[in-house]
């Protein structure tokens, strides 16, 4: 006899509806707080734009950009206390900068300066490329802060194409079955570059993956800043008081393109993009703010405009900044590097001396 069973995953109440009106009960949160979050979503959004014409110049390399996405960075990170961790991807740089990791250090990654890394205090493991993989990593640093009674917890995301490898799966299993103290973020934009999602999995929502490997798991609007920093905020308590991991599926849209090589016009509606851009999650919010006396007209420009400069400011730095020789990135892998990778260094200092002459 066969059984229907019901969708296990719970949708999250919202707090803003597409036209900034409160429609849920929003966390508490000073004015200065709810400020603050709109800071951060313009720094996604501006630093973003900047990034792809730098690409557009040859002035950095391949970028992702965050565009739509900005109120799931900034509300799965807003939770999380200093000594936690964060542990995500490529398009999670607006999350990192939340959790206090300086501009410089993201634009030396960029910039293909990776022997300057995330500095370690902050709990952040640099933006990881490889699908998946950060999952895995995210549930080892969860459990050993178990196995040594630290009050700590980790907060990882993944895209909507992520969750189609094995690693998450892997990682979902392990931190249900020793109640790592981890909550899983799964930023469904729609699109796994061109692969959309309905290609990926016939769950109704991706959440649904979570209820077979014991973590409760929610649906939330991924566009609605308030809702995404309540419900995570919720997750984090639960892991920290020792009961266990979450899931939460924020659903959202990528405005832009997967990356700077990607051109979304061949595989998307345009259709679908008006759609979602009437749900931006920074026009949402920013008409909240204004409903509720806190943001005005003059306030918002000056915002952009002291963002503009910062972000500016350090591009500026990063750009003078002296060239890395190849032969270092020799020194990148293993703090005390095999005898192989010594001989190979030298090979090429050999070869690029032989070259320059």
């Amino acid at each position: 006899m066969l059984f229907a069973v019901a969708t296990p995953s719970s949708p999250v109440e919202p707090i803003l509806n597409p036209d900034g009106e409160v429609v849920g009960t929003p966390p508490d949160l000073s004015s200065d707080q709810l400020i603050a979050f709109y800071r951060y979503m313009i720094f996604g959004r501006v630093f973003s734009d900047q990034m792809v014409a730098l690409q557009r110049q040859g002035r950095m390399g391949t970028f992702s950009p965050v565009n739509g996405q900005e109120a799931v960075c900034v509300g799965m990170a807003a939770p999380l206390q200093q000594k936690d961790w964060l542990v995500g991807t490529y398009r999670d740089y607006l999350a990192f900068h939340v959790k206090g990791v300086p501009l410089l250090a993201q634009l030396n990654r960029w910039g293909g300066r990776i022997i300057d890394s995330f500095p370690r205090e902050l709990g952040c493991l640099p933006l990881q490329v490889v699908l998946g993989t950060q999952v895995l990593h995210a549930v080892g640093i969860a459990q050993a802060m178990k196995y040594n009674n630290e009050p700590q917890v980790v907060v990882t995301a993944c895209g909507d194409g992520a969750t189609s490898e094995g690693d998450f799966s892997e990682a979902l299993n392990f931190a249900g079955v020793f109640k790592a103290p981890i909550v899983f973020v799964v930023q469904n934009n729609g699109w796994a570059i061109s692969t959309p999602r309905q290609h990926q999995t016939a769950a109704k929502q991706i959440a649904d993956r979570g209820f077979g490997f014991g973590l409760p798991s929610y649906v939330v609007d991924g566009n609605d800043v308030l809702a995404v920093y309540q419900i995570i905020s919720r997750c984090v308590d639960r892991a920290r008081a020792g009961d266990g991991p979450s899931l939460v599926e924020a659903v959202t849209y990528r405005l832009g393109a997967h990356t700077t090589a990607d051109d979304p016009t061949k595989y998307r509606a345009d259709t679908d993009l008006q759609d979602w851009l009437k749900r931006d999650p920074l026009i949402r919010y920013r008409k909240f703010l204004m409903n509720q006396g806190l943001l005005t007209d003059a306030e918002d420009q000056h915002l952009y405009e002291e963002v503009t400069v910062e972000i500016r400011s350090t591009i500026e730095t990063f750009e003078v900044l002296p060239a890395l020789s190849p032969d270092q990135l020799f020194s990148l892998v293993f703090s005390e590097p095999p005898p192989q990778l010594h001989q190979q260094q030298a090979q090429l200092l050999e070869n690029m001396k032989t070259e320059g002459e």
